[in-house]
């Protein structure tokens, strides 16, 4: 069936960029909307910034350490991240924990939120969870990020500091207290690293509905 491309559907969508069911729903969102988009359909996607952990430092931690914390020792921890990482490469998505650095994400948000200004957000949110989960990068450093940014060909900076912390003021304010989170409009919302086909059938309601989701 060939989308309708006289309706724009608008999704937002809240994530953190250290989140690893964030990561995962985002993939399958995005493999859906690909779809959309190939049937003819349009799409916007607007980021909701969101930080899981606000008070991580920005020089990072090993991920590996906040695990075994979280999960109450090595073991644990370490049963968790394979779990995690074997639901990952059905994805084919490759999830190091082992080398990933948890970090604050004020700044990655920053980069992201820049690069959705020039049409960037979606293939920069996918390099940013990939530096963290994949390659171990620190995204909360600001070398680290500019070299993300010039491979995107953005700038951090045309997002100020206080512009952001005011947005996620806002995305608080609305209530959102966990993510991902997908907001296709008219009260239709997908919370976590949904499966594909439960995208597809937001898609598919969402156009039935005719619904553009402005804020």
């Amino acid at each position: 069936m060939k989308a309708d491309s006289s309706v724009s559907l608008r999704v937002e969508i809240a994530l953190d960029l250290t989140c690893v069911h964030s990561y995962l729903g985002f993939t399958r969102f995005e493999r859906v909307a690909d779809g959309h988009l190939s049937a003819g359909g349009r799409l916007e996607v607007a980021f909701l910034p969101f930080q899981v952990s606000p008070d991580a430092p920005p020089e990072g931690r090993p991920l590996s350490e906040v695990h075994r914390e979280f999960f109450g020792g090595s073991a644990e921890a370490e049963r968790a991240a394979a779990e995690m990482a074997a639901i990952g490469a059905r994805d084919g998505l490759q999830f190091n924990f082992d080398r990933a650095v948890h970090v604050n994400t004020f700044e990655a948000h920053r980069l992201l939120a820049a690069a959705a200004r020039r049409g960037r957000g979606e293939p920069v949110a996918e390099r940013l969870f990939r530096a963290y989960l994949t390659e171990g990068r620190n995204i909360g450093d600001r070398a680290t990020l500019d070299v993300l940014a010039a491979e995107a060909g953005v700038e951090r900076s045309a997002v100020g500091a206080g512009e952001l912390r005011a947005e996620l003021a806002r995305v608080r304010a609305l209530g959102i207290r966990s993510v991902p989170l997908f907001d296709f409009g008219g009260g239709l919302r997908l919370r976590g690293a949904q499966p594909e086909a439960a995208f597809r059938r937001a898609f598919a309601d969402a156009r039935e509905a005719g619904r553009i989701n402005g804020r």
